[in-house]
């Protein structure tokens, strides 16, 4: 059985892409995950194979470039050991600089190299290992920032999903009088969250009867917002990082979230519209492109974090209230896209495109 590693690290944006391709070959393939430390936190230990091995983090700081060149090519040199010792024949990776030691240590091996890119701007450390690599799978074909010249390696696949999402029961509950708001940070949290959307729940419960589930970004805040939901009693469940959101997700009315490849993947399956609004620093601007797409398609509010005060969302989403066609518009959109995403069809076109090589 042929190996296959898949090299991941930072935030859960690469890493639980990774552990879905995971689950995708292990049937068909002696696959192993490799992480830096920051991306081990998102890996389940009881069920994947993984190995931790650190690369440094780019710096801006030119002072610190010639530390950082020698920890860099030390990485080099122990993702090539890695690479050689056990058998490696194809690297899959899911961008992101802890990527790209792997990566050039399989140029080096003339190892098969496979990219993973979700998002509607190409990632840069993609962008450098795409002339060496076979096929970049991608939910675009018409992705920003893209060399036309490798246009030919792209392979459009149906966004990645964890398979117990498909396998499991996802008989809606029984509607409740509540409007369920889902409010979704990211893998690291956001503190944007836990402030300014903490005060517009405030104010919409007083309106409207409402649930809450709300991913907050460290204890000392899930306390904070914990006492003023109970002052106001309001009706909620604060949660870290959840490698199961998708549990929660399915009978909820809307959410608000930033615009990560991965968690708008799962929305989109649970035909949950939602507020989008996108990390601003984001590398290229990428997650206001992944909202933007489907803005585009009608099925998302996209709201600019710069531009924005609790007030506008706090209208937003009581004009979302009392104007059901557009709700339930955004709502049809989003099932003609979700309609498509099937397992078993993603499962053979990656595995037959790893077959080809």
């Amino acid at each position: 059985m042929k190996k296959i590693l898949i090299s991941t690290g930072g935030s859960g944006g690469h890493v639980v892409p990774a552990t879905i391709l995971y689950e995708h070959l292990s049937s068909s393939y002696d696959v192993q995950i490799v992480s830096d430390y920051r991306g081990s936190k998102f890996i389940d230990k009881n069920f994947y194979k993984f190995s931790v091995i650190d690369a440094p983090k780019i710096s801006k700081n030119i002072f610190f470039a010639p530390l950082f060149l020698i920890l860099f090519i030390t990485s080099i040199i122990k993702s090539f050991k890695f690479l050689k010792q056990n058998n490696i024949h194809y690297l899959i990776s899911t961008g992101g600089y802890m990527s790209l030691p792997f990566c050039i240590a399989a140029k080096l091996l003339n190892l098969n190299i496979f990219l993973f890119e979700p998002n509607m701007v190409i990632g840069r450390s993609n962008n450098l290992i795409l002339r060496f690599s076979k096929k970049i799978f991608c939910y675009h074909e018409n992705i920003i920032n893209f060399p036309n010249k490798f246009k030919n390696k792209i392979i459009v696949i149906e966004r990645l999903l964890k398979k117990k999402i498909f396998t499991s029961n996802n008989i809606k509950k029984e509607r409740s009088s509540y409007f369920k708001i889902l409010i979704v940070g990211g893998s690291q949290g956001a503190s944007f969250f836990d402030n300014s959307i903490k005060q517009v729940i405030s104010e919409f419960s007083i309106k409207q009867k409402t649930f809450i589930l709300q991913q907050v970004s460290n204890e000392e805040k899930k306390e904070e917002i914990k006492k003023t939901y109970d002052l106001l009693r309001i009706n909620y469940e604060l949660f870290s990082f959840d490698e199961n959101l998708y549990k929660k997700m399915q009978d909820v009315d809307i959410a608000i979230t930033r615009c990560g490849a991965s968690t708008l993947s799962d929305l989109v399956y649970y035909n949950i519209p939602f507020i989008g609004i996108p990390f601003p620093h984001a590398k290229d601007n990428h997650q206001y492109y992944n909202g933007k797409y489907f803005f585009d398609l009608n099925c998302c509010w996209l709201l600019d974090q710069n531009k924005i005060d609790t007030n506008k969302i706090l209208d937003l989403l009581l004009k979302i209230i009392n104007d059901k066609d557009d709700y339930l518009n955004k709502k049809k959109n989003i099932e003609k896209i979700s309609s498509k995403n099937n397992w078993k069809k993603i499962n053979q076109k990656i595995i037959n495109t790893i077959n080809e090589y």
